[in-house]
C-alpha cells in the first residue's frame, strides 16, 4: 500500500510539474527540484525516486514545449541571450578649438541560439546603433553604440549575427567546428587589431588539439567579405590564420601564445565610397597627382598582410582582500608588423590586468600602453573608442581636423570595475592619447565612459 501510495505520488508530481513546466518555462526548474528535495527529506520519495522524478520532469517538459511551441524534433533547445549597456561618455581637449562632448549612450544586444540535431547551431543577435558615416543606412560596423537624442526618437536595431555552425569532431583530443554567416570573431587579437564589436562576415574553421592534460594548440582559419562590388571584379576580402598554443602549468601559472598571418585583398576599393569610413590614420593616394588641382586623397597607398605575435602570462593568487575567489594577475603584450608598408607599418600593446569582474563580488583593475603606427593595420577595423584630436589635420590620411580614432595614435587606456551581482558590472574607462604623425600642442586628447552593464 505505502508502495502504490509513492508510485502515485511520483506519477501525479511528475505530471502536475511538467504541466506546470510547458506553460510557464524553465522559471519555474528550481522551484520544481525545491519541492522534490522538501519531499526527500521528508521522508515520502527516496533518493532514487526523488532522480527518475527528475529525468521524467524534464522529459515531460521538453516533450510538451516542442509540442506548444511548434519546434521540430531536430531542435534539441533553443536559449535567448543578450546584454544591455548605459554609457557616461565624455571627450575633452585644453585646444580652445576644440568642442568638449558628452553624450549618454546605450549598447542593447538580445540574440537566440538554437541547438540543432548532429551538432548543428544556428544563432540570430539584433544589435542597437547609429547609421554608418558617408550617408550608408548601415549601423556602425565597430559599434553597437546609440545616443539618447532626437527629441526621444525610436532608435535603429540591425543585424549583428546570423550564422551556422558544425562541430563535426568534438573527442577528447581532438575538436573541430565550421563556421558560416555573420559570426563573432573566431580570431583571439586584441583591440589593436579588432574592435570587440566587430562581427565579420564569411566562413572559418577552428580546429584544436589536445596535447596533454596542460598544452593545448588552437588553429583558427577565416575568409571573411569586407564589401562586394557590382562595378568590379576586385571585391575586398579579409583572409587569416592563427595558431595558439595554451598552456596550464599548475593550479597557479597559465601561458598563451599567438602567431597570426593577415592579408586583405582588393584595398582599391576600400574607399570611402564603399566602406563605411568610421576611422582614420591610414595614407592614402593623392588622386591629383601631377596636375594644377588640389590634393584629393582617394584609394589607400598600401595594402596590408601584417604578422601578429601576441602573448599572456597569468598568476592567479588564492585570494585577495575584497575579492571573491581566486584572483589572477594578467600580463599580456602583442606586436604587429605590416611589411606591405615600408614606413609607419607597427603596432603594439603591453599591459596588466589584476583581477577580473562578472562574477559576484570581483573586480578588475587594468592598465595597457597602445602604439599603432598609420599603416600596421587597416583604419575601419581597430578599437573605435581610441581615438585623438587631429589639430592640423593630416590629409593623406584621408581626414582634416577633428577628434578621430583609428589608427596614427598612442597613448594609455585605464580601467577599473565591480560586479556587485553575477548579471551586473559597473565600470570607468580612461583613454589619454594623442596622434603619432600630425602631432602638435594639444592634439593629446582624453576620454572618460563609465558604464553600467547587465547581462540576461
Amino acid at each position: 500500500m505505502i508502495l502504490m501510495k509513492n508510485k502515485l505520488t511520483v506519477a501525479t508530481i511528475t505530471g502536475v510539474t511538467a504541466f506546470t513546466l510547458a506553460f510557464c518555462g524553465s522559471a519555474f526548474a528550481q522551484s520544481s527540484d525545491a519541492l522534490i528535495d522538501k519531499l526527500v527529506e521528508k521522508g515520502i520519495l527516496s533518493v532514487k525516486e526523488a532522480t527518475e522524478l527528475r529525468e521524467e520532469t524534464d522529459k515531460g517538459f521538453t516533450q510538451s514545449y516542442a509540442v506548444k511551441s511548434g519546434m521540430p524534433e531536430w531542435v534539441n533547445s533553443l536559449k535567448f541571450n543578450g546584454d544591455l549597456r548605459l554609457r557616461f561618455d565624455s571627450i575633452y581637449n585644453d585646444d580652445p578649438t576644440f568642442i568638449d562632448r558628452d553624450r549618454f549612450r546605450y549598447r542593447m544586444r538580445f540574440g537566440a541560439t538554437a541547438m540543432l540535431a548532429n551538432n548543428f547551431e544556428a544563432g540570430l543577435r539584433l544589435i542597437s546603433g547609429e547609421n554608418a558615416k558617408g550617408g550608408f543606412t548601415s549601423i556602425d560596423p565597430i559599434s553597437g553604440n546609440a545616443s539618447f537624442e532626437d527629441n526621444a526618437s525610436k532608435k535603429i536595431i540591425g543585424l549583428d549575427l546570423a550564422y551556422l555552425k558544425w562541430s563535426p569532431i568534438n573527442t577528447p583530443d581532438w575538436s573541430a567546428t565550421s563556421i558560416g554567416g555573420k559570426m563573432e570573431n573566431p580570431f583571439i587579437f586584441s583591440d589593436i587589431v579588432f574592435d570587440p564589436d566587430y562581427t565579420p562576415e564569411g566562413f572559418a574553421q577552428q580546429i584544436g588539439y589536445n596535447i596533454n592534460d596542460s598544452h593545448a594548440a588552437k588553429l583558427n582559419l577565416g575568409g571573411f567579405i569586407l564589401d562586394e562590388i557590382s562595378r568590379s571584379s576586385s571585391d575586398p576580402f579579409l583572409l587569416g590564420s592563427q595558431l595558439r598554443l595554451e598552456s596550464t602549468w599548475s593550479p597557479k601559472w597559465q601561458t598563451s601564445f599567438g602567431l597570426s598571418a593577415l592579408m586583405i585583398s582588393g584595398t582599391e576599393n576600400l574607399t570611402s565610397a564603399n566602406v563605411p569610413d568610421q576611422n582614420k590614420g591610414n595614407t592614402r593616394v593623392n588622386i591629383n597627382a601631377g596636375t594644377t588641382n588640389k590634393p584629393s586623397y582617394g584609394p589607400l597607398a598600401n595594402t596590408f598582410n601584417p604578422i601578429v605575435v601576441d602573448g599572456a602570462v597569468i598568476y592567479s593568487l588564492e585570494s585577495f582582500p575584497t575579492y571573491t575567489g581566486a584572483f589572477p594577475i594578467r600580463l599580456a603584450a602583442d606586436y604587429v608588423n605590416n611589411p606591405a608598408a615600408h614606413n609607419n607599418n607597427q603596432a603594439f600593446s603591453a599591459g596588466i590586468t589584476f583581477g577580473k569582474s562578472g562574477k559576484k563580488g570581483t573586480w578588475d583593475l587594468t592598465y595597457k600602453y597602445k602604439y599603432l603606427e598609420s599603416d600596421s593595420w587597416f583604419e575601419e577595423l581597430v578599437d573605435s573608442d581610441t581615438g585623438a584630436f587631429y589639430k592640423t589635420g593630416i590629409p593623406q590620411s584621408g581626414g582634416g581636423t577633428g577628434y578621430g580614432a583609428g589608427t596614427n595614435l598612442r597613448g594609455h587606456y585605464l580601467r577599473a570595475a565591480y560586479s556587485p551581482y553575477d548579471f551586473f558590472t559597473f565600470s570607468a574607462n580612461y583613454f589619454l592619447f594623442d596622434v603619432i604623425q600630425g602631432r602638435s600642442k594639444n592634439s593629446e586628447s582624453g576620454r572618460v565612459q563609465v558604464d553600467a552593464t547587465v547581462k540576461f
